[in-house]
């Protein structure tokens, strides 16, 4: 009998957990589903990290691309090379942080691929948590004046964060 408690209370913890997980998928006021809270047109919090395994950027006058991810995601990885392409391309303009919460050992060990952009870690995930990012990658695009202008899962269909996107933020929020 104590075996059948455990495993129905188990089971409701699995069902609870998955769920709460869906359930916490929010969508946003364009429709695009978030598994994160929503801070659009909003000012941006403070950037704070743990430690910088790059050196830290200058972000003045800059667009800021907020890339939360870990070495251990897929579609983390699959989105390095466009990170890397936009953090080259657009470098007078635009610069790319990779945050991850994971072991600066693990960050520092990981390179494929290689990651070609500004790269810090916050063990603590303290803005991870304050933006109530519950699911990876996601991103957040500040403009120049501190106001998050994009936020989201990159592949998402129908909301992708493409180079047209980022070209058409660019110029609806230049300073």
């Amino acid at each position: 009998m104590i075996i059948n408690i455990k495993r129905k209370y188990f089971l409701f913890v699995c069902v609870f957990t998955i769920l709460f997980t869906h359930a916490s998928a929010q969508e946003s006021n364009n429709g695009k589903q978030l598994w994160a809270n929503s801070f659009l047109n909003q000012k941006a919090p403070s950037l704070l990290v743990e430690q910088w395994i790059s050196e830290a950027p200058d972000t003045k006058n800059k667009f800021v691309l907020i890339d939360f991810w870990a070495t251990w995601c897929g579609p983390c990885r699959a989105y390095i090379p466009t990170l890397n392409h936009f953090s080259e391309k657009y470098k007078d303009k635009l610069v790319v942080i990779g945050l991850s919460d994971e072991s600066i050992e693990k960050v520092k060990g990981f390179s494929n691929p290689k990651i070609n952009y500004y790269e810090a870690i916050d063990r603590s995930a303290i803005l991870k948590s304050f933006l109530g990012v519950k699911g990876i990658p996601h991103l957040i695009l500040i403009d120049p004046k501190g106001i998050i202008r994009w936020e989201g899962f990159p592949g998402l269909q129908n909301h992708e964060f493409t180079e047209s996107v980022l070209l058409g933020l660019f110029e609806k929020y230049k300073n």
